[in-house]
C-alpha cells in the first residue's frame, strides 16, 4: 500500500499542479493527500480566496476522470476533495499567511504548552502572535498585550481557534 500511495500521491500532485495553472484555480494549492483502507482517497485543497463547493466539485470530477481512466484505485473507491477545515492543523506557510488576523493556538514541541493569540505576521521561518498575558504589577494583576515570535521548528501544531 505504501508504494501505491506514493505513486497515487505523485499522480494527484501532478494533475493538480496542471489544474492550478488554469485561471479559475490559480489561487488554489494542495495541502495533503491521504489514502485509507478500503480505497478511500482524501485530497485536501485550499485557496487564498477560500475554497468553494463549486471548485471542490470541479476538482473532484477532474481527478475522478483521471483515476477512472488510469484505473489507479480499481473499480471501487471513495474520493473526497475538500478544504482541510478548521479542525485540522495548519501545515503550509501559505495557510499561515491566509489566516493572518485569526486567533490561533500553537502547541510547543519542547514541553507541550500552548500559546494562544492573534496571528499577526508570518515569515519563512517563524510566525508572530499577539498574546494577552496576565502580569502581576505590585498587588494587581494587569493584562498586557505582547508579540511573541514562534519559530516553526519549535511548534508541534497550530490550530485555528473558533470563537463564538
Amino acid at each position: 500500500m505504501a508504494a501505491d500511495l506514493f505513486f497515487i500521491e505523485e499522480q494527484i500532485q501532478g494533475l493538480l499542479a496542471a489544474k492550478f495553472q488554469e485561471e479559475t484555480f490559480q489561487d488554489c494549492f494542495l495541502v495533503e493527500i491521504n489514502l485509507h483502507q478500503g480505497n478511500k482517497l482524501e485530497v485536501f485543497v485550499d485557496c487564498d480566496s477560500g475554497l468553494t463547493l463549486d471548485k471542490c466539485q470541479q476538482l473532484s470530477r477532474y481527478l475522478e476522470s483521471h483515476i477512472d481512466g488510469a484505473g489507479w484505485l480499481g473499480e471501487s473507491y471513495v474520493l473526497e476533495v475538500s478544504s482541510p477545515g478548521l479542525g485540522r492543523p495548519l501545515k503550509l506557510l501559505r495557510q499561515y499567511q491566509k489566516n493572518i488576523g485569526r486567533k490561533v493556538e500553537a502547541t510547543l514541541k519542547e514541553n507541550g504548552s500552548t500559546k494562544t493569540g492573534l496571528l499577526k505576521a508570518v515569515s519563512d521561518t517563524a510566525f508572530t502572535i499577539e498574546e494577552t498575558l496576565k502580569v502581576k504589577e505590585g498587588n494587581k494583576n494587569v493584562k498586557k498585550t505582547v508579540l511573541t515570535e514562534l519559530p516553526f521548528d519549535s511548534v508541534k501544531k497550530t490550530m485555528i481557534v473558533i470563537s463564538f
